[in-house]
């Protein structure tokens, strides 16, 4: 039986490399696909999206889709065991740099309506669905407007996606503590 599990957790927490073992071990020896949000905008990120591709094993399929996830998990993940989407904070990071200004309501509603049907994609997967982002209300309160902005949508999108999942796991330094057990 398919699940939803999100996988919370800061910077550097071993969030990605929890969340690809988990989905190893959900997939029952079939193919994992791997949804990728992260955009190559300099030379730091695409060193970190090689890097990535390197880590993961020649027989996953990666899924570039840096905006429309849910259709992505809808559509182009048949015959996975498992699915990874890495990562949702990234994803409202790149609807937040599509906004223009003065869209700032309509931001928020573009990524409640991609966690709308990221939520409802993920019930109806065949298979298990591993969603990883970051916790991002435990530092301090942002100076700019923008920031605050990002920080209040990531953490209601995190929230939403939580009280849908099956299960939550919290990072803290590569150790995984359930939040909500299966």
């Amino acid at each position: 039986m398919s699940e939803l599990i999100l996988v919370l957790g800061g910077a550097r927490s071993g969030k990605s490399r929890y969340a690809e073992q988990l989905a190893g071990s959900l997939a029952g020896g079939r193919p994992i696909a791997y949804i990728a949000t992260m955009v190559p905008i300099d030379d730091e990120t695409i060193a970190r999206i090689e890097r990535h591709r390197r880590q993961r094993p020649a027989s996953w399929r990666t899924i570039e889709e840096p905006l429309n996830a849910a259709a992505a998990l809808g559509s182009r993940t048949e015959g996975a065991g498992a699915v990874v989407l890495d990562c949702v904070t990234l994803l409202v990071t790149n609807h937040l740099m599509a906004m223009q200004e003065g869209e700032e309501n309509a931001f928020e509603a573009r990524v409640d309506e991609e966690i709308d049907a990221l939520i409802d994609a993920a019930r109806t997967a065949p298979a298990s669905v591993v969603l990883v982002s970051n916790e991002v209300g435990l530092g301090l309160v942002p100076e700019y407007p923008l920031a605050r902005l990002f920080r209040d949508v990531a953490g209601r999108a995190n929230q939403r996606l939580a009280a849908a999942a099956n299960r939550v796991v919290f990072m803290v330094a590569g150790i995984p503590m359930v939040v909500k057990p299966q």
